[in-house]
């Protein structure tokens, strides 16, 4: 009984640390918002088209995208992993502008590729790393 007394009082400050921990790294109601800086666009060739096709307006394809980067309309572009088309990465703050950047390039013009477009923006969780 002696020895179990101070175990229990030793054990009051480790409580209190993990008690104030899991009260601050609570997740909010309603999370916040991630702010959009770019849109990723994965454009994929549509369905039915030939790689023909596809090679007939490549070369067009090519110097859009250059000179859409040049503008710095474009940051990144990558091909896909499995060959099925490409990745960009577009400067905009919304899905429509980025939608209004795709929709001047020649591949699209010709109704060649399907897109899908995400938004993203800073990881949001890295918030609470940080006091504001």
């Amino acid at each position: 009984m002696n020895f179990l007394l101070p175990c229990i009082l030793s054990a009051f400050p480790f409580a209190a640390v993990a008690q104030s921990q899991s009260s601050t790294t609570q997740l909010p109601a309603d999370p916040p918002t991630p702010k959009t800086t770019e849109v990723m666009v994965i454009l994929t060739a549509k369905q039915g088209v030939t790689r023909q096709q596809i090679m007939a307006i490549i070369p067009a394809e090519i110097r859009a995208t250059v000179k859409l980067y040049l503008d710095g309309k474009i940051r990144q572009w990558y091909s896909r992993g499995d060959g099925r088309g490409v990745i960009f990465l577009i400067d905009a703050k919304t899905v429509d502008e980025a939608h209004a950047v795709v929709d001047t390039m020649p591949l699209s013009k010709e109704n060649l590729v399907d897109h899908e477009y995400i938004p993203v923006g800073p990881l949001v969780p890295l918030a609470a790393l940080i006091s504001r």
